[in-house]
């Protein structure tokens, strides 16, 4: 329904408009206003889409009100109306944006047609709208779904083609120099708090908001430097928590982790984010990874960034008894050196996490470890972290036994077997009747490895059995992994092992038998 004012200082004048456009026209809403002043008051009530206005009134004349019509409202469209056919007036007309002039008398046809052109645009700049509002809907939805998938890409490093440095510049809100991670725990069943919980981030705090993973929605938030860190936390915390209801406040909880600077550096934020929540008897049901668990002896995580290559090579060999070997003898280090329970339970923790996040990268569907409780004493965590470890192995297990028949588990065996071989991709892709360019995209989003380094650490993995034969010298055993040259594969070694080949023979040879099992 068209709203439509006319405005003339006649009264017959305004009926038989009135009359001809009601005729020509039929959802069409009249008003009529008798002079400028009172078109102007009406106008700012109901606000017309068409004014068909009179120039030549007492008082306010119709310029003026147009102009201050248009002030108020300025998507209302005009068309003056006028005995008198003069330039100045004119001018001033289109200076106002004026869409159409009409001479009194004008036929009824000249105004149903002058009517009829105004309408039509009408037609059209509400489709114009409407299409725009759709766009944009669609644009704003689709930068949620590139927010999320930033916040994925970054806690959980999942490939994606687009580089994420474009999906960060698509979106409103860069990233802050310093910025932290809040893991929000719900319970199961409260889904319909989640729109309320972005609307109160959004209006609290500048932030990316995670998708929602099983009962954890991640939240990477932008430092606010009129705050401090911990104020700006606990008002957002709080904020979230203000969701809660009464009866639906158990399992409600936020961990916070610490500040980091670069893009980069956020899946450690979300890591102890993470740790944070492992206690939740906390009355605030908030809780700083700084505040209790990350003190300790910081050898613990030098150990696991020391061992970190090792175990990596590990799981993806599939040689799960030593995985399980390298983190229980964290735990018993740790133990030794007096960490307390919970603490060990926190780099342990931290271990298993390296893992799952491997086995991701492989295309391996596991969920990320976490300990129901916290740990007691160091025997009880010895126990859960079994557990937790033959998960992972069930996983690897079940993901390669569905693998197979496929290519990849045809190409890594065949790269095992042949690895001493000079095996070229192009030779590989003719071996299984593949394009050398999609194996290597499949090895990557496969394995989580390119073909180059797998090959390297089959042919490295089986230099270190060799050399626990004493009666092979180093050049042998170089030819006999694929190396033609002793000097390059020594360089290599050292590189993936931070020891050359001679040091860790004699490392080998001089260790009690325990730790020879164990490497």
């Amino acid at each position: 329904m068209v709203k439509l004012l006319i405005v003339d200082d006649e009264p017959i004048e305004r009926e038989g408009m009135q009359a001809i456009l009601q005729h020509a026209f039929e959802e069409l809403e009249v008003r009529q206003a008798k002079n400028g002043r009172a078109a102007v008051e009406l106008a700012a009530e109901w606000q017309p889409d068409v004014v068909f206005m009179d120039i030549m009134m007492p008082g306010m004349s119709g310029l003026e009100a147009v102009e201050e019509i248009q002030r108020l409202h300025p998507r209302t469209q005009f068309v003056m109306v006028t005995a008198f056919d003069t330039f100045d007036y004119a001018r001033q007309a289109i200076k106002l944006g004026v869409k159409d002039y009409l001479l009194k008398p004008s036929k009824a046809s000249e105004i149903a047609e002058t009517a009829g052109r105004l309408f039509e645009g009408l037609k059209q700049r509400e489709q114009e709208n409407a299409e725009r509002q759709q766009e944009q809907a669609a644009f704003q939805k689709a930068l949620a779904i590139v927010e999320t998938d930033i916040v994925t890409q970054l806690l959980f490093d999942h490939v994606h083609e687009v580089h994420i440095d474009l999906l960060v510049g698509m979106l409103d809100n860069p990233p802050a120099e310093e910025k932290f991670v809040m893991t929000v725990l719900v319970p199961e069943g409260t889904e319909r708090f989640y729109p309320e919980i972005k609307e109160r981030v959004r209006r609290r705090s500048n932030s990316w908001i995670g998708a929602c993973y099983g009962n954890q929605l991640p939240l990477v938030v932008f430092r606010d430097p009129a705050q401090s860190f911990r104020s700006q936390a606990i008002g957002l915390a709080k904020e979230i928590l203000a969701v809660s209801r009464t009866k639906e406040q158990e399992g409600w909880f936020v961990g916070i982790g610490d500040v980091c600077g670069p893009l980069g550096d956020i899946r450690n934020s979300y890591q102890k984010s993470l740790i944070a929540t492992m206690d939740l008897k906390v009355p605030s049901r908030y809780r700083f990874y700084s505040d209790e668990l990350a003190g300790g002896n910081p050898g613990g995580i030098s150990a696991i960034k020391h061992e970190e290559k090792r175990l990596l090579d590990f799981v993806r060999l599939g040689e799960w008894e030593t995985v399980e070997t390298l983190v229980l003898d964290l735990i018993r280090q740790m133990e030794r050196t007096g960490e307390n329970a919970l603490q060990t339970q926190q780099r342990s923790l931290e271990f298993l996490w390296i893992t799952a996040r491997l086995m991701g990268e492989m295309g391996i569907e596991v969920e990320a470890p976490f300990y129901s409780v916290a740990a007691n004493d160091h025997r009880q965590l010895i126990l859960e972290t079994r557990k937790l470890a033959d998960g992972l192995k069930a996983a690897y297990t079940e993901h390669h036994s569905r693998l197979e028949v496929d290519k990849i588990q045809q190409i890594k065996q065949f790269i095992m077997e042949h690895s001493h071989e000079d095996i070229s991709l192009d030779a590989l892709a003719r071996k299984v009747d593949l394009s050398p360019i999609y194996i290597s995209k499949m090895f990557k989003e496969k394995l989580g490895i390119n073909y180059i380094d797998f090959l390297t650490e089959s042919r490295i993995e089986k230099a270190k059995k060799l050399l626990a034969d004493p009666e092979k010298s180093l050049k042998e055993i170089s030819l006999e992994v694929g190396y033609h040259e002793p000097n390059y594969f020594s360089k290599v070694f050292k590189k993936m092992n931070g020891v050359s080949p001679k040091e860790y023979r004699k490392g080998m040879l001089n260790a009690p038998d325990t730790q020879e099992a164990a490497t």
